[in-house]
C-alpha cells in the first residue's frame, strides 16, 4: 500500500465517502502488551457485498507483537444485527484507544489505518475543496470538525497527520502516542440494525 503524502494539494473533490470505507482495518493499542494491534474482518469471511456490512461483519483484534488475540460479533436483536458505531477516539468493536493518535489544536486528531490518514490529508492540503456524492452530509468530509477544515490551522493539521503517517509504521509499545489511552468518548447516541433488507440507523 503506498502511503506517501499526496503531491496534487491544490484540489480536492469530496467523492462522498463514508467513514466506514476506512473501517475494513483499523489500527489500536493491544489490550495486553500497549503495542500496536489490527482489527480486521475476521478471516475466512466472503468480501462485503456493501462497504455498510463492514459495520456488522466479526472482526478479529490480532496483535504482533505479544500474539493477543481476540474477536467481537455483533449483537443480536430481534431479526437483526446491531452494527459498530463510528467515530471517536476508540476502535468501534473492541473499544480499544486508536494506535493513531496526537495532539493538534488543542484537540485529539486520530485516523483509523494509513488510507484514512491520506484521505484527511488531501482535504486538508487542498486549497480548493469540491463537495461531491449523491449524499454529501453523509460522506465523512462534510462530517469532520471546523478546525479541522479552517485554513489558518492548515499547516499544524498537516504536521499532525505526518505524525500519523510515522506513528503508522511503528509497533512498539514505547512507541504509543502519549494520548492514546481510554477515555471512552466514542459516540454512542445511536446504532444501526442490520436486516435482511440491509443496514438501518435505530
Amino acid at each position: 500500500m503506498d502511503s506517501e503524502p499526496r503531491t496534487d494539494l491544490t484540489r480536492h473533490h469530496d467523492s462522498g465517502r463514508w467513514l466506514a470505507r476506512f473501517a475494513g482495518r483499523v489500527l489500536v493499542v493491544c489490550p495486553r502488551c500497549g503495542g500496536r494491534a489490527l482489527v480486521i474482518p475476521r478471516p475466512g469471511l466472503s468480501d462485503p457485498k456493501y462497504f455498510s456490512e463492514l459495520l456488522f461483519q466479526p472482526r478479529r483484534l490480532a496483535c504482533g507483537g505479544c500474539g493477543a488475540v481476540a474477536d467481537w460479533t455483533p449483537e443480536v436483536r430481534g431479526a437483526g444485527l446491531v452494527g459498530a458505531v463510528l467515530g471517536g477516539t476508540e476502535d468501534p468493536f473492541f473499544q480499544r484507544p486508536l494506535w493513531l493518535q496526537t495532539r493538534c489544536v488543542g484537540r485529539i486528531l486520530w485516523a483509523y489505518n494509513e488510507d484514512h490518514v491520506d484521505e484527511l490529508s488531501a482535504y486538508v492540503g487542498a486549497h480548493l475543496r469540491e463537495r461531491g456524492g449523491a449524499r454529501p452530509t453523509r460522506s465523512m468530509i462534510a462530517r469532520l470538525p471546523a478546525w479541522m477544515k479552517r485554513s489558518d490551522n492548515r499547516a499544524e493539521v498537516l504536521a499532525g497527520l505526518e505524525t500519523l503517517r510515522a506513528l503508522a509504521g511503528q509497533t512498539a509499545p514505547a512507541h504509543r502516542s502519549d494520548c492514546a489511552h481510554e477515555r471512552g468518548d466514542r459516540p454512542r447516541a445511536h446504532r444501526s440494525m442490520y436486516f435482511r433488507g440491509g443496514p438501518y440507523e435505530s
